[in-house]
């Protein structure tokens, strides 16, 4: 695997969160986020996702099966990590990037910048534009445990990459990956998509992120 194609969803209309769902599912293939990277977390939940654009809009699905869950944070730009939570990162430009960051019932946290200690949050109001949809809903809760499989739907604009000069999606390179974490759950676990060749867990790592093409 040396880049990630991200398919361009055809769809001769405005579609509902619904119908999206529907159409990422059948033309997008889904994608692992399996690798251990760091000793002492050896626990691997499962994960998965699809992801598609439509030219201004891009479209993700995670899948996840694991034992413990916790969902505090309610927030944006919180603390979300700290929960049971997935993450999207991607760079356009090689230099900066963003990270978004969700929890389990879709707490959204996202910023822009080169680096872990220099970020610029998005505007809240342009956060709330990402529609979002989570099997577990939206109510927070502490620590659980038990076998807990839930579904992600996320729905995420162009007006999210506010610091970037986009206009559409097609044809566009990238560098990205992908993440599960949960720092605060009764298992902290650190689990990639594409390897992060760190001493200890760290994400915000852009020199590992791998090549993506959008269709």
């Amino acid at each position: 695997m040396n880049h990630l194609f991200i398919k361009k969803i055809y769809t001769n209309k405005s579609v509902s969160f619904a119908e999206a769902e529907n159409l990422l599912e059948n033309q997008a293939v889904t994608h692992p986020v399996q690798i251990l990277n760091w000793k002492g977390y050896d626990y691997l939940p499962k994960v998965n996702f699809r992801i598609g654009h439509i030219g201004n809009e891009i479209w993700l699905k995670y899948y996840v099966a694991e034992k413990h869950i916790r969902a505090l944070e309610t927030c944006s730009n919180g603390e979300v990590y700290k929960d049971s939570c997935v993450e999207f990162f991607v760079s356009f430009d090689g230099g900066n990037y963003y990270n978004f960051e969700f929890s389990c019932i879709g707490t959204i946290h996202l910023a822009f910048g080169p680096g872990r200690g220099n970020r610029k949050f998005v505007d809240p109001e342009v956060v709330e534009k990402i529609e979002i949809e989570s099997s577990l809903g939206n109510n927070p809760f502490d620590n659980r445990s038990g076998n807990f499989e839930w579904e992600m739907m996320i729905r995420i604009p162009l007006e999210c990459f506010q610091y970037s000069k986009i206009i559409r999606l097609n044809g566009l390179n990238a560098t990205a990956n992908f993440y599960k974490c949960g720092d605060k759950t009764q298992q902290p676990h650190f689990v990639t998509w594409s390897p992060v060749g760190t001493e200890n867990p760290d994400y915000h790592r852009p020199e590992f992120f791998m090549k993506v093409l959008f269709e």
